[in-house]
């Protein structure tokens, strides 16, 4: 029998990973999924709690996006969209237009959501440029998080990222979001946002004419840590980009097919940015997808003459592969046809588990919480707020200890993140709350 565990030591690199503790560890091996749990090669089960890293939907193995992948892989796995169509690629397209905030009418396929953001940053830049301006710069959130790339590693905020990439960075400009002032005075998150706007507006006066676009999450920063925004918030960066005439892009990469409670996080502010970055659950957690979605008239900007080379210089192999648009199209489907209805019930059921049993646990401080977006804060002392010192690493302890409780989770810092599949029943939320209260007991008890 292949030791696995011993074969991936000698031969893998993982992301986001200190691989000397992961060789001298013992890696967890998936063997296969079945609804919210995955099984490992002993034949454990532990719940995905983190629906394998926010993409997954509906639960592993659902036979209607398996139907769907196996129908369309007896037609076409794969054919490239530089110069050619196919259908798969066409209906997808026309189904996000139809479900996107108002006036975007144009898809530009990817596979990531760090490719998603890096083309609207691209297409911003090259849309000024078409217009005779430069405009090279570009407005971000504090703690923003938009992708591994170097464009989309330039408009976030992670300081470990610049520290060690920092010379191959296109440096951003950063703005307080309301969750990130020193708040002594215990200011309502109304007046919060208003400094952080007014932060923002000063930012767009004195750098203007160089900024292409303002980038942010909506209603919730998710790797930043589950930092949530007041209501209004992402209504107010919109008035300012518009007053401005700068661009405004939004990142629904994580928010984005139902996580908040509506289809895009965008709709609970009516939000109409200039560009949409979309992927994670877009497949449901199949297969990587993403799209940048964008309104008519940057499109028209890039229209002209073969000879004025006014094209969009940008591609990949599998950009829109057939396979990945056609478990899309069933998942989207899945969703309206009262799926995004179920995860609303357990977003509120897992809000009543948090109430009544996670936060008041002494080493729990901020619960953030938007639809299935969660965020437990640990903390050392919660009446101060004192955080853990960071070279005790809280919360990958408490993840590593859910594991034996059967639950999967991943941390952001000493953030516990829940995450959970769409299907998954109160029976197995008690499970996700159960055992992540366990585990904090296990290691700050």
């Amino acid at each position: 029998m292949i030791d696995w565990a011993a074969r991936d030591k000698q031969v893998v690199w993982h992301p986001f990973t200190h691989m000397s503790e992961w060789i001298s560890g013992d890696p967890l091996v998936i063997d296969r999924g079945e609804g919210s749990f995955l099984y490992d090669v002993a034949g454990r089960r532990y719940l995905d709690g983190v629906s394998s890293l926010w993409c997954n939907v509906h639960g592993h193995a659902h036979p209607r996006l398996n139907a769907a992948l196996r129908e369309q892989l007896d037609r076409l796995a794969h054919s490239t969209f530089l110069g050619l169509t196919h259908k798969p690629g066409i209906e997808l397209a026309d189904m996000l237009v139809r479900l996107a905030p108002k006036g975007l009418t144009r898809v530009f396929y990817s596979d990531s959501g760090s490719t998603a953001v890096e083309i609207a940053l691209k297409q911003a830049f090259q849309y000024w440029q078409l217009r005779g301006e430069s405009r090279p710069r570009f407005v971000r959130l504090e703690h923003a998080y938009h992708g591994d790339t170097l464009g989309a590693v330039g408009v976030g905020g992670i300081e470990i990222f610049h520290r060690i990439f920092g010379p191959l960075i296109h440096e951003s400009i950063g703005v307080r979001t309301p969750a990130t002032y020193p708040n002594p005075d215990k200011l309502s998150g109304e007046d919060l946002s208003a400094r952080s706007l007014a932060a923002l507006a000063k930012t767009l006066d004195e750098h203007g004419s160089q900024i292409a676009a303002v980038v942010m999450e909506p209603l919730i920063q998710g790797a930043a840590g589950m930092i949530t925004h007041p209501a209004g918030f992402a209504t107010g960066v919109q008035k300012l980009c518009r007053e401005r005439g700068v661009l405004f892009i939004v990142d629904e990469v994580a928010t984005g097919f139902g996580r908040t409670g509506t289809m895009f996080a965008c709709e609970q502010e009516e939000l109409e940015p200039d560009f949409l970055c979309v992927a994670k659950g877009i497949t449901g957690g199949y297969l990587p997808l993403a799209a940048t979605l964008a309104r008519e008239s940057i499109f028209e900007a890039f229209l002209g003459a073969r000879s004025e080379m006014k094209a969009f210089f940008h591609g990949h192999t599998y950009t829109a592969n057939p396979l990945a648009c056609a478990v899309a199209i069933e998942s989207i489907s899945m969703l309206e046809e009262g799926v995004l209805e179920r995860g609303k019930d357990l977003g509120g059921y897992l809000g009543r588990l948090l109430r009544e049993f996670v936060e008041p646990m002494k080493w729990v401080g901020d619960v953030r919480r938007r639809g299935l977006m969660i965020g437990i804060e640990l903390v050392e002392d919660r009446t101060t707020g004192r955080p853990f010192p960071v070279e005790h690493f809280q919360g990958v302890k408490v993840c590593e200890a859910a594991r034996k409780h059967g639950v999967i989770l991943r941390p952001l810092g000493d953030v516990i993140v829940w995450m959970p599949p769409f299907n998954m029943n109160r029976d197995e939320a008690d499970l996700l709350a159960s055992a992540t209260m366990r585990a904090i007991e296990d290691v700050c008890g």
